[in-house]
């Protein structure tokens, strides 16, 4: 028997497997379009609440920049992190700061997210866009 060499250890890979990367694009895609019903049954299964695709974005950041405040609490009761940041540093609530998701907030708040987590943080985000209700929301005058 002989040692597997990398080409075919990373072959055996479920990251390069086509029906894996498939499976994840659709599962990413429900994130996006806020399908939660969806979206959950395929967590409940065993995907990940905290799937990354290959900018560090979570299924909870996809929905929470898309505005989907149902499917970002379904996502939070089933173990996503809050605060868990992309590869640039960003949150979901500096997303839904910055798009101006104020459910999302809401519900991302409620969640446990921390406004003072990452960078920009959603703090920062507030003040870069003058959005004065939102720091006061955070508490951070």
């Amino acid at each position: 028997m002989t040692e597997p060499t990398p080409d075919s250890a990373s072959a055996n890979d479920p990251a390069h497997d086509p029906e894996v990367l498939q499976l994840a694009a659709q599962v990413f895609g429900l994130a996006r379009q806020g399908d939660t019903a969806k979206l959950a049954a395929y967590v409940d299964a065993g995907v990940p609440a905290d799937l990354t695709n290959d900018r560090g974005d979570t299924l909870l950041m996809l929905a929470a920049y898309h505005g989907h405040a149902e499917t970002v609490r379904s996502l939070l009761h089933r173990g996503a992190e809050p605060d868990r940041a992309n590869d640039r540093g960003q949150t979901p609530l500096a997303g839904a700061v910055f798009k101006g998701e104020q459910d999302v907030i809401s519900a991302l708040l409620d969640g446990g997210a921390n406004p003072a987590a990452g960078t920009p943080s959603a703090i920062d985000t507030a003040r870069m866009f003058g959005k004065e209700e939102l720091l006061a929301r955070f508490g951070a005058q």
